[in-house]
């Protein structure tokens, strides 16, 4: 099994616990709010969309990692380019089978 089936996985276990939170408000809340500990963001979104995701993230000091084209959809079956984790176990073990971006700007 793959790094990517596992983090898969894992989110599929996170969105059925409700440890997750979908759609550009709810997102942005968590992350702005301090609720979300990984940002997981489609690929596939937007260069605004990313960007917008990105500079919340650093504001916050939130871990984000780009996810394949698609997987978001395929993994969880939700609609959207993004995905926040609340759960710090959750995030912790994704982090370890995704890269994640710096969250300081160098």
């Amino acid at each position: 099994m793959t790094d990517l089936e596992r983090l898969s996985g894992l989110m599929g276990l996170c969105v059925r616990a409700r440890r997750a939170v979908f759609g550009e408000d709810g997102c942005l809340k968590a992350v702005r709010g301090g609720e979300c500990r990984l940002l997981l963001l489609d690929s596939e979104a937007s260069k605004a969309t990313a960007e917008k995701y990105t500079f919340a993230c650093r504001a916050a000091g939130v871990p984000l990692a780009v996810l394949p084209p698609g997987q978001l959809w395929k993994a969880t079956g939700k609609p959207g380019k993004a995905m926040a984790v609340t759960d710090a176990g959750f995030a912790d073990s994704m982090q370890k089978m995704i890269p994640i971006q710096p969250t300081n700007e160098e």
